[in-house]
C-alpha cells in the first residue's frame, strides 16, 4: 500500500493563501475584491494603531474580517529582534489579547513586523501559543511551511502575476510528492500607493471560483495538516483512524481517500 498525506481538503493537490499586514484602511476595498472572488485572506493586525490615521477602527475588526482570519502582529510594530524580552511577551500577547476579544476566536498566528526575527523570538513564541509566524522571504516555490514558525511566503504580490501561469498549469501530483500551495503577501496600502489596484483584481479573476483550488487561510492550512500529523495508522499499513473533527484526505495506492470526522478506513478493502 503506498501511503502519502499529500492532499488538501476535497482531495486537492493545490490550495491558495494570502497574508496581509498592518490593519489599513484599505483592507476594505481589498476584502471586498477577495470576496466577490471566493478568496481567503489572514489578517495581522496591529491592535495598538487601531483607529490612528490610516488605520481601521476596533468596532470594524468583526465584520470587516469576517470569512477570513485575523493573527498577530504585535500591539506596535516594533523590530521583536531589538527588544527586551519582557516587551516581545508584552507585544505578542496583548495583541492576541485584544484580537481575541474583537474576532471571538482564539488567535493563534502571526507575522513578523518589518519581516525580522532572531532565535529568540521564535523560542518565545513557541511559549505564547502562536503556531505560526510568516515571514517576508520570499521563496518563488509553492512549498509547505517545514517550520510554521518560520513560514517564508510563495512571493510578494508584486510577483504574484507572474506566477500564476505557474501554479495554474500544475497537474494533480502523483503519489510521494508534495503538495502545491500558493502563498502571496502584502499590504493593502501599497495597491493605494502605486495605484495598481487592478493587479489584485486580475489576480483573483484568474484564481477564484476554481474546482481544483482550495482556497484557506493560514491557520485553516496549519490546522489541516496538524490534523494529518495525528491520523493513526496501524503497524502494517492497512488501516487509517482520524481521531480528529475534521474530514481528512491522503493518497492510498494513488489514489484519493476521504477519512472522515472519528471514523477507521480499512486501505486494502478500497
Amino acid at each position: 500500500m503506498k501511503l502519502a498525506y499529500n492532499l488538501f481538503p476535497g482531495g486537492l493537490s493545490k490550495a491558495l493563501t494570502l497574508s496581509y499586514d498592518d490593519g489599513r484602511i484599505h483592507d476594505r476595498k481589498l476584502i471586498d475584491i477577495l470576496n466577490r472572488h471566493g478568496i481567503k485572506s489572514t489578517f495581522h493586525l496591529n491592535s495598538g494603531k487601531f483607529g490612528m490615521q490610516g488605520y481601521i477602527e476596533a468596532e470594524e475588526v468583526t465584520a470587516l474580517y469576517s470569512g477570513h482570519e485575523v493573527s498577530v502582529h504585535t500591539v506596535t510594530h516594533p523590530f521583536l529582534e531589538q527588544t527586551p524580552r519582557e516587551r516581545i511577551i508584552m507585544e505578542v500577547v496583548e495583541d492576541r489579547r485584544s484580537l481575541e476579544g474583537l474576532a471571538g476566536y482564539p488567535v493563534r498566528g502571526m507575522s513578523y513586523p518589518f519581516g525580522t526575527y532572531n532565535a529568540e523570538v521564535v523560542s518565545i513564541l513557541k511559549a505564547l501559543g502562536i503556531q505560526y509566524s510568516r515571514t517576508t522571504q520570499s521563496t518563488k516555490r509553492f512549498d509547505l511551511p517545514e517550520e510554521p514558525l518560520l513560514w517564508h511566503p510563495t512571493c510578494h504580490h508584486r510577483d504574484m502575476l507572474a506566477l500564476s501561469e505557474e501554479f495554474l498549469a500544475l497537474t494533480p501530483k502523483p503519489w510521494g510528492t508534495k503538495p502545491s500551495l500558493f502563498y502571496v503577501w502584502g499590504h493593502s496600502y501599497e495597491f493605494h500607493d502605486n495605484n495598481n489596484w487592478e493587479d489584485i483584481e486580475r489576480f483573483c479573476s484568474l484564481m477564484g471560483g476554481r474546482s481544483d483550488i482550495w482556497y484557506a487561510t493560514n491557520m485553516e492550512i496549519i490546522d489541516y495538516f496538524q490534523a494529518l500529523d495525528r491520523l493513526q495508522l496501524s503497524v502494517d499499513g492497512s488501516i487509517l483512524h482520524n481521531p480528529s473533527a475534521s474530514p481528512l484526505w491522503v493518497s492510498a495506492n494513488n489514489q484519493p481517500v476521504e477519512i472522515g470526522p472519528g471514523q477507521t478506513v480499512r486501505l486494502g478493502e478500497l
